[in-house]
């Protein structure tokens, strides 16, 4: 019986996969090996044990992991004890010198890494996406907007620039941080290695190596959590840039603005109720479950602040914490490139938005021409006036300027043409968009 969504409506398999039981328990075995073989090759336990246990823990199933731990109510003494009953040896060595937390924690870091891995790669290819729509759209004019209200000209290019620059800044941040959650331990009951002997660092060593994992530098029983924290962190800042991409795609699609919209497939429904509606779902999907991701910092910084050398604070939570939000992410990356990828421009809109405000939106470009003439504070209150005349009357920009005694002295009415034309009025955003869209691609190459 399905209950949670992730079950059956959100993630991808291959995400799913690295998060599910079965392969926490691949994760979980592969690292108790790894320990055997060290111990072996360091003469603390005999090669002829680690053997044993690998052969073992290959025949080593999550129901009778299950039915051991129903009956000993320890997750990992369960996995202990199913290997342990494979082997035939009057003496076996699983877990030998070990913590619960050295194989959980480790086991821990390979899910970390397999996942990052995959989150990386979504992060490149969303970002190739959007230095693609920045590039393809870089001289197409729309009307900024800022406290929601209409301003001088951009183009889509910046947009689709300024957000691809942001997901380059995550793919770097993941990219950075993946070397502190990375990493793994064989550290014993408090940290002190005591257990192994003088051989402890060589051994935690050996181990991580041939996991491909870096050791810990000191730990206490259990790895530090403010690795695992900023793990999380980073999780929930890449879903927020998502929401407020998204937030903008929703904001473009609404009916009054409809400059763009999600692609929407020949039979899909957008409403039960109404037939015409082409509704943003997608979109809404990524800003819904990016909350929930974000929700998941708190807990992660909580817990940090164990008891002593730990306690247990940290675990039931982090059984929620990692899977969700990491599969939430790798979700709504998912989406992101898909509704990105099929984005539909509606030109006309475009072009009436553009022109709402006839032309009052591009004062500044008049204002910016009147100071070099009178100053910019007197040339400010002149159009400030002007324009606000012409909200009332509903003149166009240049009829309502040529009225204004200051600005008729000053520019005929052909210049006031040439001055209002939003093409004329985007500085350097071409140049701006073209210079991200060259980093962006010599990033991509770099990777």
């Amino acid at each position: 019986m399905s209950i949670h969504p992730i079950e059956s409506r959100y993630g991808t398999s291959e995400m799913k996969a690295i998060w599910s039981e079965e392969r926490k328990l691949h994760y979980l075995l592969e690292v108790e090996v790894a320990l055997a073989k060290a111990e072996a090759d360091l003469g603390l336990i005999p090669r002829k044990s680690a053997d044993e246990i690998e052969k073992a823990s290959s025949t080593v199933t999550l129901a009778r992991v299950a039915e051991i731990e129903a009956e000993i109510h320890h997750d990992m003494m369960a996995v202990i004890t199913a290997i342990s009953e494979q082997i035939d040896a009057e003496i076996d060595y699983v877990h030998y010198g070990a913590t619960s937390s050295d194989i959980l924690d480790t086991a821990l870091a390979l899910q970390l890494r397999d996942s990052s891995r995959i989150l990386a790669s979504k992060l490149n290819r969303l970002r190739s996406v959007l230095a693609n729509l920045a590039d393809e759209n870089k001289g197409r004019l729309c009307a900024a907007r800022t406290h929601g209200q209409i301003a001088v000209p951009t183009t889509y290019g910046m947009r689709f620039a300024v957000w691809a620059m942001e997901i380059d800044r995550h793919s770097n941040r993941l990219s950075e941080a993946r070397k502190r959650f990375e990493v793994g331990q064989m550290t014993g009951a408090v940290g002190t290695q005591a257990a192994f002997g003088k051989q402890g660092i060589e051994i935690q060593a050996r181990t991580l190596e041939s996991l491909a994992l870096t050791p810990v530098e000191v730990s206490t029983q259990v790895i530090q959590r403010d690795r695992h924290a900023e793990y999380t962190m980073l999780l929930a800042s890449i879903a927020t840039s998502l929401e407020k991409i998204f937030t903008e795609v929703r904001t473009l699609q609404r009916s009054e603005i409809a400059e763009i919209s999600e692609g929407f497939g020949k039979a899909q429904v957008g409403s039960s109720t109404m037939p015409h509606k082409r509704n943003p779902i997608k979109s809404e999907q990524i800003c819904g479950l990016a909350r929930v991701v974000r929700s998941f910092v708190l807990p992660s910084l909580e817990n940090n602040t164990l008891w002593d050398e730990r306690d247990l604070t940290n675990s039931s939570s982090e059984r929620i914490i990692f899977p969700e939000a990491t599969i939430l992410t790798d979700h709504i990356l998912t989406l992101s490139i898909n509704v990105l990828g099929n984005l539909e421009f509606n030109e006309e809109r475009i072009k009436q938005n553009l022109n709402l405000m006839r032309g009052l939106n591009m004062s500044e470009a008049v204002m910016m021409q009147l100071a070099r003439k009178i100053g910019r504070q007197r040339a400010h209150e002149i159009l400030r006036t002007a324009t606000m005349k012409a909200y009332k009357r509903g003149d166009t920009i240049s009829d309502a300027l040529f009225k204004e005694p200051v600005i008729a002295e000053h520019f005929s009415k052909d210049q006031l043409e040439w001055m209002v034309r939003p093409e004329n009025y985007i500085g350097t955003a071409i140049q701006q968009v073209e210079r991200a869209v060259t980093l962006l691609r010599q990033n991509e190459c770099q990777e």
